[in-house]
C-alpha cells in the first residue's frame, strides 16, 4: 500500500462500516451526516433543489449505493469530475473538486448492468478529509452556509432571474407550463434555491456550472447564473429561428405537393388532365408544326407517335420510341439560313482573317461567285490540302462567316467505325444517329458549313470503313438522299457546304478523293509569316496574356530573326508557340522587376528562346555536289545530293541516305543514262568500267522517297566524272533512260523552299511551266527559272561554257625624261 493509503482508517467489513457510519449519523431527517460516500458524475454537476433520475454502472457503484441504501439517511455526495472516461476506478481523489452536492436517493432500481434512482438535491458540501480513496469513496464533509445579505440588489437579481426563466419558457418547448407553476413557489426572499434551480435548467458547460456551484456568495452566484440564462435565451431564440425556417420550407413543399395533387384531381374530373405521355406527344407535334417535313419521313414519324401513345411509360420500348422521335423531330427539316452573296464582303472577311494565300482566296471567291450568280451554293466539295499550321481549318470558318452560315466542325482523325457517319441501327443498346445528323441538330439549319477535318487520317477496322461511308455524303449526286441508319430516313444534305482538310493526299482513297475539289495550301515564305505574326498572332497572344503593345516591344528585325532562326516550317503554329514563350518570359520579368516595359531585340533574343535551331550554313558546293528540291508533308525542302569516287579497282554503285524504292530507281536510271551517254557529256568511256561510285543524300536518318530527284542525281554523276563544279542552282525533275525530263508536283512548295534558302536560280521540267506561271507574283519575284525538256537543257545551265578571256592590251612603258 502507498503512503496515502496508510493514512486511511482501517475498514474491516462493509457491515462494520455501515454500523460505524450509522452510530454517528442517526439524526433527525432534516439533518445531514458528516461522512458521505462519493460518486463522481462527468456530464454536469448536480445542484440543490434539483430532482432528476440518474443512471450509474452497477459494476462500479453497486457496492456504494448498497451502503447508502442501508444507511438511515440515504444520502450520497455527487461530485463533478470533468473529462472522466472509462471506469470510475480510474478517478483519483485529486480529480474531485472540494465542493459537491448531497442528494437523497429514492426508488433504486437495478436492471442488468445499470442502477437507476431518483436523486433529490439537498445541500452543498465541502470535503474536509478523505477516509477511503478507493471505491467506495468515503469522505468527511462540512456544510458551508450561503453568504447572503438582505439587500435590494439580491431581490433585483432574483426578480431578474424569475423574469429570464419565464422568457425562456416560450422559446424552448422543453420548458412546459408546469415550470411556471414551479417558479411560483420560489420567493425572492430566499434566492439561493432560485439561483441553483436556474443554473440547473441551463445547458451551459459543466465547468461553468461547477463554478456556480462553488460560489457561496448568493449575489455573485446569481450574477453568474443570470449570464448563463441569457446565453440560454440566445441559443433558444436561434434554435427557434432555425426551426421556423425549416418548418416554413417544409410547409411550402407540402403546400405545393397538395396543390399539385388537387390540380391533378381537378383536371381529371374535368377531363383536361395530361399525363407524361400526352405532354411529350404534344411537344413533338409542336415541333412538327414548325418544320417542313417530306411526306415519307412524316408518315414514319406519325407511325412512331401512334406507337408511343399505346406503350407503357415505364417500358424500355417507350424510352427507345421516345428517343427516336426526339431525334427525328430535331432534324431541321426545311429550315435554311439566308446566304450572303456579296463578293466584296467575302473578300473583306478573307483578307481580315488571313494574310497571303492569294491563290486560295481567289479560288474561294470564284466558288462564291458561281453561287452568287445562280443564287445557290451547292454541288462542290472543297478539300484544303497542305502542311500543318497553314490555316486550313480557319479558312473553312472564314468561308462560313463570308456566307453568313453556321459552322460545325468534327475531326475524322482516327475514326474507325462507319456508324459514326451513318448512325447505329436502332436494335443496338445506346444507338445514336451519325455525326451529320448530330451536326444538323446542333446548328438547327439544313444548310450549314460542315468541316470534315483530317480526312487523310481516317482509318478502317472490323467495324467498317468510314471512308467508304463518306462516299455517299460527299457525292453531290447522292447526298440529296443520304440514309441515316438510326433514323432510317432520307435526309437532304445537298444544301450543306462540305469543306475537308488533309495534310497529304496519298492516304485518301481514290474514289473519295475523286469527289472533292482539291485546293492546295503551300507553306509561307518569311515575308508572309511576318505579316501573319504582326497582324494576327502577336495581337491575339497579347490579348490572351492581358498585356498592352506598349509593354512588350518586338521589332521587325527581331521577328524576322525568330522566323529564320527558329521557325522555318511551312506553317505558323510553331511560330505562335515561340511568340507565346517570349511573352511568358517577359511577364515573369515584369512581375519580378520594376520595369513597366521591355524590348525584345536581336541581341537578347537568345535569352528568351535559346540558341537558334537553324543557322546560316553555307550551302554545300563542290565537284559532285548538286542541290535538289523535294516536297514533303510539312512543305518544300532542299535536298543536296553528293557523288564521290571510292576507287578504280572495280565498277560499282552504292546508295545511302535512307532512300525509298522510287529514289533508288531514280538513282539507277541516272547511273545507267550517264554511263551509256558518257562520251556525249565529255566523260572518258572507260571511267564507269572501273569506277566505284558512292551516291549519298545527307540527313540519312530522314526517310526520303519520290520521283523528283532524277536529274539531280544525274547532274551529280556528270560533275564527278568530268571534274566540273556545277553552277549555283537548284533543280527538280524525273529522268528517263532516254534523257527526257518528266514533270513533277509540288512546284509551289519547292520554289518557296528554294527562296527560303536564298537560292534564286532553278531548273524545273518544261511541263511544269504552267504550274509556275500560276504562282503569285510575290513568290516568283527575284527568281530565275530554266525549263528543261531534256537532260541536255539541264547540263547547259548546270555546266555553262565559260567565254574565252579577252587579252588585255599591253601598255607601253612611259619614257623617262632626261
Amino acid at each position: 500500500m502507498t503512503e496515502q493509503d496508510n493514512q486511511e482508517p482501517e475498514v474491516i467489513s462493509a457491515d462494520e462500516q455501515v454500523d460505524d457510519l450509522g452510530t454517528g449519523l442517526v439524526l433527525p431527517e432534516h439533518a445531514l451526516p458528516d461522512k458521505l460516500y462519493l460518486i463522481p458524475v462527468s456530464n454536469r454537476p448536480f445542484f440543490p433543489a434539483q430532482v432528476q433520475p440518474l443512471v450509474f454502472s452497477s459494476h462500479e457503484w453497486e457496492e456504494t449505493l448498497q451502503r447508502v441504501a442501508q444507511s438511515p439517511h440515504k444520502v450520497v455526495g455527487l461530485s463533478y469530475v470533468a473529462g472522466m472516461a472509462g471506469a470510475g476506478h480510474d478517478v483519483s481523489p485529486e480529480d474531485f473538486p472540494d465542493i459537491g452536492c448531497t442528494v437523497k436517493i429514492h426508488n433504486i432500481v437495478s436492471e442488468g448492468d445499470q442502477i437507476q434512482f431518483i436523486a433529490l438535491g439537498m445541500q452543498r458540501f465541502r470535503i474536509k478529509q478523505w477516509l477511503r480513496k478507493r471505491p467506495p469513496y468515503l469522505v468527511q464533509v462540512e456544510y458551508p452556509d450561503n453568504v447572503q445579505d438582505d439587500t435590494d440588489e439580491i431581490k433585483a437579481y432574483a426578480l431578474a432571474l424569475i423574469q429570464a426563466i419565464k422568457e425562456l419558457i416560450p422559446l424552448n418547448p422543453l420548458y412546459s407550463e408546469e415550470l411556471k407553476n414551479y417558479l411560483n413557489r420560489f420567493s425572492p426572499k430566499d434566492p439561493s434555491p432560485l439561483a441553483d434551480f436556474a443554473a440547473a435548467i441551463t445547458t451551459a458547460p459543466g465547468q461553468e456550472l461547477q463554478e456556480a456551484l462553488e460560489t457561496l456568495s448568493v449575489q455573485r452566484r446569481m450574477e453568474k447564473v443570470l449570464i448563463l440564462i441569457r446565453k440560454e435565451q440566445e441559443v433558444a431564440r436561434l434554435q427557434g429561428e432555425i426551426n421556423a425556417e425549416v418548418n416554413r420550407k417544409i410547409s411550402k413543399h407540402q403546400r405545393e405537393f397538395f396543390l399539385k395533387e388537387q390540380l391533378k384531381v381537378i383536371q381529371k374530373e374535368l377531363g383536361i388532365s395530361k399525363d407524361d405521355r400526352t405532354a411529350e406527344i404534344e411537344a413533338f407535334e409542336q415541333r412538327i408544326a414548325d418544320l417542313d417535313i417530306p411526306e415519307v419521313p412524316m408518315k414514319k414519324i406519325h407511325d412512331e407517335m401512334k406507337k408511343l401513345s399505346i406503350l407503357e411509360v415505364g417500358s424500355p420500348e417507350y424510352a427507345i420510341c421516345r428517343n427516336y422521335l426526339d431525334w427525328a423531330t430535331s432534324v431541321p427539316w426545311g429550315k435554311f439560313s439566308e446566304d450572303i452573296f456579296d463578293l466584296s464582303h467575302a473578300r473583306e472577311v478573307l483578307n481580315s482573317d488571313h494574310d497571303g494565300l492569294d491563290d486560295v482566296k481567289d479560288r474561294i471567291i470564284e466558288f462564291l461567285a458561281v453561287g452568287a450568280y445562280k443564287q445557290e451554293v451547292s454541288g462542290t466539295i472543297m478539300l484544303l490540302a497542305g502542311p500543318p499550321g497553314v490555316g486550313k481549318t480557319s479558312i473553312g470558318r472564314s468561308v462560313a462567316k463570308a456566307l453568313g452560315r453556321k459552322f460545325y466542325r468534327f475531326s475524322l482523325g482516327g475514326m474507325r467505325d462507319e456508324a459514326e457517319i451513318k448512325g447505329h441501327r436502332r436494335t443496338y443498346v445506346g444507338a445514336l444517329p451519325g455525326k451529320l445528323v448530330q451536326a444538323l441538330k446542333e446548328v438547327d439549319v439544313a444548310n450549314p458549313v460542315i468541316m470534315l477535318d483530317e480526312i487523310d487520317k481516317i482509318g478502317a477496322s472490323y467495324r467498317g470503313d468510314p471512308a467508304s461511308a463518306l462516299l455517299e455524303v460527299l457525292d453531290p449526286e447522292q447526298n440529296s438522299e443520304f440514309l441515316d441508319h438510326y433514323l432510317d430516313m432520307r435526309i437532304d444534305l445537298s444544301k450543306v457546304l462540305f469543306i475537308s482538310t488533309a495534310n497529304q493526299l496519298d492516304t485518301i482513297p481514290g474514289p473519295l478523293l475523286d469527289r472533292m475539289d482539291v485546293i492546295r495550301l503551300s507553306g509561307y515564305i518569311t515575308e508572309e509569316k511576318m505579316a501573319i505574326a504582326k497582324n494576327h498572332l502577336w495581337p491575339k497572344l497579347l490579348k490572351q496574356a492581358g498585356l498592352k503593345k506598349s509593354q512588350i516591344k518586338l521589332s521587325d528585325a527581331t521577328l524576322k530573326s525568330v522566323i529564320e532562326g527558329y521557325a522555318r516550317e511551312a506553317g505558323v503554329r510553331h511560330l505562335e508557340k515561340l511568340l507565346q514563350k517570349i511573352i511568358r518570359k517577359v511577364v515573369v520579368q515584369l512581375l519580378e522587376g520594376s520595369q513597366k516595359s521591355l524590348s525584345v531585340t536581336t541581341k537578347n533574343l537568345t535569352d528568351y528562346l535559346g540558341a537558334p535551331y537553324f543557322r546560316k550554313e553555307k550551302r554545300i558546293e563542290g565537284i559532285g555536289v548538286v542541290t535538289g528540291l523535294a516536297w514533303t508533308a510539312m512543305g518544300g525542302a532542299t535536298l543536296p545530293v553528293e557523288a564521290s569516287l571510292i576507287h578504280h579497282q572495280r565498277a560499282g554503285f552504292k546508295l545511302t541516305g535512307k532512300l525509298g524504292d522510287v529514289m533508288k530507281e531514280s538513282a539507277e536510271i541516272a547511273y545507267s543514262f550517264i554511263s551509256s551517254q558518257a562520251k556525249k557529256f565529255g566523260i572518258d568511256e572507260a571511267y564507269f568500267e572501273k569506277a566505284f561510285i558512292h551516291l549519298h543524300v545527307p540527313e540519312g536518318a530522314t526517310p526520303k522517297d519520290g520521283p523528283s530527284a532524277g536529274i539531280t542525281m544525274a547532274t551529280a554523276l556528270v560533275s564527278l566524272a568530268t571534274g566540273k563544279k556545277p553552277a549555283s542552282v537548284a533543280m527538280t525533275g524525273e529522268l528517263t533512260l532516254t534523257g527526257k525530263v518528266l514533270a513533277v508536283g509540288g512546284v509551289r512548295e519547292k520554289v518557296i523552299a528554294a527562296k527560303r534558302q536564298n537560292i534564286h536560280t532553278l531548273i524545273i521540267p518544261e511541263e511544269c511551266q504552267r504550274d509556275y506561271d500560276e504562282l503569285p507574283d510575290y513568290i516568283r519575284e527575284g527568281m530565275t527559272i530554266h525549263f528543261a525538256s531534256h537532260f541536255d537543257d539541264v547540263c547547259k545551265v548546270a555546266f555553262p561554257e565559260k567565254p574565252p578571256k579577252k587579252s588585255k592590251p599591253r601598255k607601253k612603258p612611259a619614257r623617262k625624261r632626261k
